[in-house]
């Protein structure tokens, strides 16, 4: 018998605690922080720290790395008291075995079904699916394969990323039935600012659907974040 599966929600590229807290009240169950410093959303981890502080303990707290050193990745872990890891860059399998693998989401850009063969090797705890375009990771407000994404369910457990906003994120669901959404672009009025309209709309858009039949093969009661 299908289960029924309750979407989780990451509000990702926080840069204030404004932004932070009004996500946590709107009824996300994540918050992401950018600590690459080429993304226009990047956060100083001390001003994340600080953020964090003030955050309901409930709310999963996740820091986003490109390509960092190992040890600069567990000293702002440590440093800012997050909950997760997102690694969204050109990480390989063994990079992701220095980490705590309940503790990991690997972030990737498929391009073509071949790419999805060394997923299995990912010791994470979900794959988030973006879109990726020359010269930046992620951000880029553009849609990633949907079918790709599918079928990365196969083998992990899937936040969709890439694009999302309110006039997308019903198809999205039932085109994808992700087990986690990831917004960025899609909820801000300006970069690195989210739009509190666009936050609290969007995720009650998701909450209206949020329950929905899964395939067997799918685990109902599986939480990435929580």
């Amino acid at each position: 018998m299908a289960g029924i599966h309750s979407m989780e929600i990451k509000i990702c590229g926080i840069t204030n605690l404004e932004d932070a807290l009004h996500a946590c009240e709107s009824g996300a169950d994540a918050v992401g922080f950018i600590f690459y410093r080429k993304s226009p959303r990047y956060i100083e981890p001390r001003t994340s720290r600080d953020i964090i502080k003030e955050l309901p303990r409930h709310i999963s707290r996740v820091g986003v790395f490109v390509n960092h050193n190992p040890s600069e990745v567990k000293d702002i872990f440590s440093l800012c008291g997050l909950s997760m890891i997102q690694l969204h860059g050109d990480e390989s399998p063994e990079y992701c075995f220095q980490f705590p693998a309940s503790t990991l989401i690997k972030a990737v850009s498929p391009k073509s079904e071949s790419s999805l063969d060394t997923l299995e090797r990912y010791p994470v705890k979900a794959i988030l699916v973006d879109s990726r375009i020359h010269g930046k990771y992620g951000g880029t407000g553009k849609e990633c394969d949907w079918n790709l994404a599918i079928r990365v369910k196969t083998v992990h457990p899937l936040i969709l990323a890439g694009g999302l906003t309110d006039a997308n994120i019903r198809k999205a669901i039932k085109v994808v039935l992700p087990h986690a959404v990831d917004l960025n672009s899609g909820v801000e009025h300006s970069t690195g600012k989210k739009d509190p309209l666009k936050v609290k709309n969007i995720i009650q858009m998701i909450r209206e659907i949020d329950k929905y039949p899964l395939k067997d093969a799918d685990k109902s009661d599986l939480k990435i974040f929580t």
